[in-house]
């Protein structure tokens, strides 16, 4: 069963250059909004994270831009979980063109743990370890 959620998003003004065309940057915000969607669908939230004793930081962060993102447009951005036995966090992204359905960009991101005191955790946190049980076949 593959895990996926989608967030539909606005392109704001502030988010364009002077052509109308999305800053690059932003797309690290477009992932971020997926995340949190996944994350409320699935109980898989930073908060959840947060309050089991752990971060989540980005380690890798990837894109592939097809087309450009203008101001006006109403992207959806798609986010899947890819299973690993590692104590990561994995996932990739599209993002399309709600108007026309065509494939705007794509994208990989890979999350580790680490404990409070800011150590890497190389072995799955308790809590994950359970909800990968719940929800994931590895």
């Amino acid at each position: 069963m593959e895990l996926r959620a989608s967030k539909t998003l606005d392109i704001r003004f502030s988010e364009v250059d002077s052509m109308g065309v999305v800053w690059h940057g932003s797309y690290t915000l477009y992932f971020e909004d997926a995340r949190e969607a996944f994350g409320a669908k699935y109980g898989l939230d930073y908060m959840t994270i947060y309050a089991s004793g752990y971060y989540a930081p980005l380690v890798e962060l990837t894109f592939h831009y097809k087309r450009p993102l203008r101001y006006g447009m109403k992207p959806r951005v798609d986010i899947v979980y890819r299973p690993t036995e590692a104590a990561k966090i994995v996932f990739d992204y599209e993002i399309y063109d709600e108007a026309d359905g065509s494939l705007v960009a794509t994208g990989h991101s890979v999350q580790v743990f680490m404990d409070k005191d800011y150590q890497l955790v190389w072995d799955n946190p308790p809590f994950y370890q359970q909800w990968k049980e719940q929800h994931v076949e590895i």
